[in-house]
């Protein structure tokens, strides 16, 4: 390695260094990370302290990650990192639904449902819902034996394991589409809630002066072999949080019809999906 003569032949000699990595991906992701890190730096003249409160952040974010909650995930949210790894991911020109960030509060083996089931649990109040939809393939056909997968805040805007008064996978459920492709199921209607703001993340979005609220939603992730996994969320359109979600995860192509039905009271939603052909591969829990 050569010596340093400035601060700004450091990168040169950090990059030779890493030019052994045997991965070639890993190699070109790792230098240009650094190359990036490196160029903001220099770029704004970072000084001593405030490069120590980086990292403290960073070590924040570790710290602040436990059983019921990820601030590491969390962080990509509010950087709008999680929304365009997504999207950049998902985009089809051929029609496909478009996809949604996944969230810290994903928990896999959800119980499975039957057609119709209600996966409000635990009595909480709020508003009857209806859920419907099809899941269909880029030409149109209906796709049997899927599996919907999905997840929803309480009224209050509490996810069950955030929650003690919730039963243990409450507003959590997996169904399987029909052989029109169809899938129903019931629930109480989701209020909009303020991301985790008791650590790192939330001290970044007060700093910013921006509130914590996301929209009312339904999360989803749609899974059949031989397509790629969809993971996404269909929005309360009349929420007013739609257009400053926290962790910019609204597309237009997102925002649902959440309507009462004027005699029963009951909150119906409607929403059609398309998968893409792909590998059907799932994505690692934020939370146990």
């Amino acid at each position: 390695m050569s010596l340093i003569t400035s601060p700004e032949s450091i990168l040169h000699i950090a990059l030779d260094a890493m030019d052994r990595t045997a991965d070639p991906r890993l190699r070109t992701l790792i230098s240009s990370l650094t190359k990036h890190l490196h160029e903001f730096i220099l770029e704004n003249q970072l000084s001593e302290s405030e490069f120590e409160r980086a990292l403290q952040f960073i070590v924040g974010l570790g710290q602040a990650t436990g059983k019921n909650t990820n601030e590491v995930v969390l962080a990509a949210d509010i950087l709008g990192l999680s929304s365009l790894v997504s999207t950049m991911n998902n985009l089809d020109a051929s029609g496909a639904s478009f996809a949604a960030l996944l969230g810290p509060f994903w928990r896999a083996n959800a119980p499975i449902c039957a057609w119709g089931d209600d996966i409000s649990r635990t009595n909480l109040g709020g508003q009857a819902m209806e859920v419907r939809g099809c899941i269909l393939d880029e030409s149109g056909k209906p796709i049997s034996g899927a599996t919907v997968d999905v997840w929803q805040s309480s009224p209050l805007g509490f996810y069950e394991n955030q929650d003690q008064s919730q039963d243990e996978m409450n507003l959590r459920g997996r169904f399987e589409t029909n052989a029109e492709g169809k899938f129903f199921f019931k629930t109480i209607r989701p209020a909009g809630y303020p991301v985790p703001t008791n650590g790192p993340c939330g001290e970044l979005l007060r700093a910013q002066d921006r509130h914590p609220n996301r929209p009312a939603h339904i999360h989803f992730m749609i899974s059949k072999s031989g397509y790629k996994v969809l993971i996404t969320q269909v929005f309360d359109g009349t929420d007013e949080n739609l257009l400053s979600d926290p962790v910019f995860g609204v597309s237009e192509h997102l925002v649902g019809s959440f309507t009462r039905d004027a005699v029963t009271g009951v909150c119906h939603l409607i929403h059609n999906f398309v998968l893409q052909s792909g590998e059907m591969r799932f994505p690692a829990p934020p939370i146990p």
